[in-house]
């Protein structure tokens, strides 16, 4: 059967294309896709402790069968942002996010801007690229902000992110969260970006004056498989 394999961030250079379509088994399970690029990409090996799969846009584990059409993505950590949830390729209009969200019952919205700072470990930064498993991404910001309203004490979330190249003190994602007290929407506001830079497949490349790196991502949590199987619980439910 033949199967589309995506690939992410550094993966993406390692393996030289971002996208290659892959004849193998009738009854091949994810574990025998990640072993076949283990022969064509030696590096894979030694990250496969931190890199997550997904079959068709859902976390997977090498143990997962495949059938014919599924599309699989190698995802690195992450570097992270229901209609509340989007992506975009322009500047991201703040005010009119923050005032869409607003009504009167709420007595507190917090917002939350990720902006390109002009350095990063002493380095000088000249400006970002970011590109995501878009489809996958609106999925989990979508259900971050459902998991949001579920539990928290919140009326109300809004997270958009943006791809492509970003410059010096432009914002990248935008969380906004309205609720009838600050301290819920705080928390949850917290809770949100916390989590989307840990699970939401959105990379950054950060340029410099002497060369450009693929920043590195925070560990995708320990309930979710990794490429060489270990995990360990069940999903949170917050």
């Amino acid at each position: 059967m033949r199967v589309r394999v995506l690939f992410f961030g550094v993966l993406k250079d390692l393996a030289g294309v971002g996208a290659d379509t892959l004849t193998i088994g009738d009854d091949a399970f994810v574990g025998d896709v990640l072993s076949h690029y283990e022969k064509q990409i030696p590096e894979l090996k030694l990250l496969l402790s931190s890199i997550a799969v997904s079959v068709n846009r859902q976390y997977a584990g090498p143990e997962v069968r495949l059938h014919p059409g599924d599309e699989i993505a190698l995802l690195p950590p992450v570097s992270g942002g229901a209609g509340r949830a989007s992506i975009v390729t322009e500047p991201i209009p703040i005010e009119s996010a923050v005032n869409s969200i607003k009504r009167a019952q709420d007595g507190a919205v917090v917002v939350f801007e990720g902006v390109v700072r002009n350095n990063t470990r002493g380095r000088r930064t000249l400006y970002l690229d970011y590109e995501a498993y878009a489809e996958m991404a609106l999925e989990q910001m979508d259900s971050l902000a459902e998991r949001a309203l579920t539990g928290f004490t919140v009326r109300d979330v809004a997270i958009i992110h943006r791809l492509g190249r970003l410059q010096i003190g432009e914002t990248s994602v935008l969380v906004v969260v309205a609720a009838p007290h600050r301290a819920d929407a705080f928390d949850a506001c917290r809770w949100i970006i916390d989590t989307l830079k840990r699970t939401v497949p959105i990379w950054k490349k950060e340029y410099f004056e002497d060369g450009a790196v693929w920043a590195d991502g925070e560990p995708f949590p320990s309930e979710l498989p990794r490429a060489n199987g270990t995990h360990s619980g069940p999903p949170a439910s917050k």
